[in-house]
């Protein structure tokens, strides 16, 4: 049976490997599972066995417990096609949605980003958005920096504050849960937050500038 959780995002650590066997969308490394795409968690219980157990004749070791598969969906699919098969919903950003955001490219004002998540449902393509730099927290606004809050490849949660114009939606992230969540190191490894505006990058030691998300 399986069961779906929260959407993860690639890197996401999905647990020890020890304790869930790895299915599609989902790698180990370090003896940990972690996400390879951005989808839904599905956790696939094992099958329990048909008939009564077997009566034993003779001492064998006991059998290991079955553990569960962990997976990560591509798509999230929602009503059904004409002919019967499921068909995914056109989801668009709205004022006050939450969404998963990854930062393509920074400019002196502003941090443009590719929207991949809305609520709770992955996106098919991609949509648009603006972070302006009066928009990236709630105090001190006049001495936020742009390229000290994101970086490209940045993986973003932040709020639909406006429509925008015609090619892109302004977000916010003037919020304690909102910003950073995920962030990779100039190395190129994945870094970890120390504070509300520091990651850390654990193989080198070197620490990084973000506008960090405060963990659920």
């Amino acid at each position: 049976m399986a069961q779906s959780m929260s959407i993860a995002v690639p890197g996401q650590l999905l647990g020890p490997a020890n304790e869930s066997l790895p299915g599609p969308g989902t790698h180990i490394h370090d003896s940990n599972l972690y996400a390879s795409i951005l989808g839904p968690i599905t956790k696939t219980n094992p099958p329990k066995p048909l008939g009564p157990p077997k009566r034993l004749t003779k001492i064998i070791p006991a059998a290991p417990t079955p553990l569960s598969t962990v997976s990560i969906e591509r798509n999230i699919a929602a009503g059904h096609a004409k002919d019967g098969s499921k068909a995914k919903a056109e989801i668009l950003p709205e004022v006050n949605s939450t969404v998963l955001c990854r930062v393509t490219r920074i400019q002196p004002r502003q941090a443009s980003v590719a929207i991949l998540v809305v609520g709770e449902t992955v996106l098919d393509g991609e949509w648009q958005g603006l972070i302006r730099v009066q928009d990236v927290r709630a105090t001190e606004k006049d001495k936020v920096k742009i390229f000290e809050s994101f970086r490209p490849g940045d993986i973003v949660r932040a709020v639909v504050i406006s429509l925008g114009d015609q090619s892109n939606y302004y977000l916010s992230t003037a919020s304690n849960i909102l910003g950073v969540i995920m962030a990779t190191s100039e190395a190129g490894n994945a870094m970890y937050p120390v504070s509300w505006k520091e990651y850390k990058d654990p193989e080198t030691g070197a620490s990084e500038s973000r506008k960090v998300a405060k963990p659920f």
